[in-house]
């Protein structure tokens, strides 16, 4: 049973042991709701229909049962609130940190290929539904099947007439809900891919205002973005429909239930077949028993959800990790790609047999028309991604048998794309460096030709600059992570455009500071800018995914190929 909760609603061992002792305490705690109308039952039976001269129990006696009946249920309801409740949001709690640790450990294509709208609708909303869920209808669910054949299985027992009456409304109730599974399924389904598409939309217009107002895009946006609401109503007013039909229909069944005591019972008092009080008794009962069916009625359009949402739950923890030793120190760090190979999507090949070497204590650099490889090449380098084929040694050590995180400790990265955080400046530096002291983060700070601009600000290095340092240009930005990697001082550094943002000035003083940063260590760096790389100790010039020529500036200058061609170039519009 644990195996089979566990694979069917996606939870830990502990998670489908909780839900388990959620299904016992819930049907225990329905089976209980029945205790009141027994106990009035035995009550009404002695004290008035006994008419035998039996000899009645005091009434001190009745009011100790009672006493031991309300404790009863009492703890019953706290076993239940505590492991349906309790236990279920604990486990909700280490699904949500269980998936945020999947989501660390996997590629970086994972991201790319899907959309972040959907990754945070998955760890916000399907969270939070399954959590609801779990808590309020899953062991409800169960606890209802099962209490409802017990009850009635006792009450057959004890008259199969009334027992008939009252329980042959159940299976059609049922019949309703297993028939209407498939359709609501179907409906959240569709639901499901247009409110995505909603949520995309918004996410779009608020990434791109910036080119939507530019070019006087506003107007199309807005009826782009109606005609998607209004999908959505449509698709919301359609699932409320099915839903609360099929929901009010099956709840219509159970209310069947009374009448059909009432009836019966009327007629067998009639021919005398049937004591009062045990009527009365089935009368309570039918008023009672079909409450925990109609609680989980109420929740079928969760339950029909269910299914999509476990779906996209599963398939986020069924995701490939990156793996490999935690353990594994390099020694040395001259970087080897070997015949590597790579593709983003199959049948997109953007590498192809791709070897070249970046030696320790030199400055390699990667050149080469856009599209070419160079960017995928660094992110192969640091393990953004795993190749397709072929190897990258670093100290002879092939990366892929090296956890990533541990692999990172020795990179130090400047992308051409800056993410900062909404902290202060010093927060966004230190990133490279989480125990840096400020006199650390300040010299790392004048390397990068940060400090002079820094201390202009409102609170100098304290400062906030806003969501993805919106308060600073795009040149100071680029200055900010150009900080960070020189306060990491890591053996390898990958710079992709790390001066693009910068003017002439700025660049060069920028390179006095990488002549320090970059002492016997391996350097990669990714330029267009020609100027930038002359100086590289090994240049390597990559074309549609392959190396076409490598060597010094000066060899290929005097070859007369692809990379003299770029610098004629640069030359020419300069």
């Amino acid at each position: 049973m644990i195996k089979y909760l566990k694979n069917r609603f996606a939870l830990s061992v502990k998670g489908a042991e909780d839900m388990l002792r959620g299904i016992i305490c819930s049907t225990l705690l329905n089976l209980a709701l029945m205790l009141p109308p027994t106990f009035l039952f035995f009550f009404l039976t002695e004290y008035i229909g006994n008419n035998k001269g039996m000899e009645r129990h005091p009434y001190w006696w009745y009011i100790v049962i009672a006493c031991i009946l309300f404790l009863i249920m009492f703890l019953i309801v706290r076993m239940q609130y505590s492991s349906t409740y309790v236990s279920i949001y604990d486990e909700s709690a280490k699904r949500r940190i269980r998936l945020a640790e999947k989501l660390r450990k996997l590629p970086l294509s994972f991201f790319g290929e899907r959309n972040l709208s959907d990754l945070t609708s998955t760890i916000m909303e399907d969270c939070s539904s399954l959590e609801q869920t779990f808590s309020h209808a899953v062991p409800q669910l169960f606890a209802s099947f099962l209490s409802v054949i017990i009850i009635a299985i006792s009450l057959f027992f004890f008259d199969w007439r009334m027992a008939t009456a009252l329980f042959w409304v159940v299976p059609l109730a049922i019949l309703t809900l297993l028939l209407s599974r498939h359709k609501l399924n179907k409906e959240f389904t569709t639901m499901y891919v247009v409110k995505r598409g909603v949520t995309e939309q918004v996410q779009e217009g608020l990434e791109c205002i910036q080119e939507i107002k530019s070019y006087c895009g506003e107007d199309e946006y807005n009826k782009s973005f109606q005609m998607r609401l209004k999908d959505y109503e449509k698709e919301l007013v359609r699932h409320e429909l099915v839903s609360g039909v099929l929901v009010n229909l099956s709840v219509a069944f159970l209310k069947l239930g009374m009448p059909s005591v009432i009836l019966v019972g009327a007629w067998l008092m009639n021919i005398g077949e049937l004591d009062m009080f045990v009527y009365f008794a089935f009368l309570i009962i039918s008023a009672m028993v079909y409450l925990p069916i109609q609680e989980v009625c109420s929740y079928l359009a969760i339950l029909a959800y269910l299914d999509v949402r476990i779906k996209r739950m599963k398939e986020i923890e069924q995701m490939p990790t990156q793996e490999g030793s935690k353990e594994e120190k390099l020694e040395s760090f001259n970087i080897e790609m070997k015949n590597v190979n790579f593709s983003y999507d199959s049948g997109k090949q953007v590498l192809h047999d791709v070897s070249f070497i970046a030696r320790q204590g030199e400055v390699t650099a990667l050149v080469g028309p856009s599209g070419g490889g160079k960017s995928t090449t660094a992110k192969l380098i640091a393990r953004f991604w795993d190749v397709n084929s072929g190897q990258i040694l670093i100290g002879g050590k092939d990366i892929s048998k090296i956890d990533p995180e541990t692999l990172l400790e020795n990179f130090a990265i400047v992308f051409q794309d800056v993410v900062l955080f909404n902290a202060s400046i010093a927060d966004n530096i230190r990133i490279g460096k989480r125990n840096a002291t400020d006199e650390e983060v300040r010299k790392a700070a004048k390397m990068a030709q940060c400090d002079e601009f820094i201390t202009r600000m409102p609170q100098g290095y304290d400062t906030i600059i806003g969501e993805n340092g919106e308060t600073l240009s795009g040149g100071e930005r680029q200055r900010i992570s150009i900080a960070r990697a020189l306060l990491k001082d890591a053996p390898i550094i990958l710079l992709d455009e790390a001066t693009a943002s910068l003017d002439a000035e700025n660049e060069t003083k920028i390179q006095a500071g990488f002549s320090e940063l970059v002492r016997n260590k391996t350097v990669i760096i990714i330029a267009h800018r020609m100027r930038t790389v002359l100086n590289a100790d090994h240049i390597v010039v990559l074309k549609n995914g392959q190396i076409c020529e490598e060597g010094t500036s000066n060899e290929l200058i005097n070859k007369n190929g692809e990379f003299a061609k770029m610098v004629r170039l640069q030359q020419e519009i300069q």
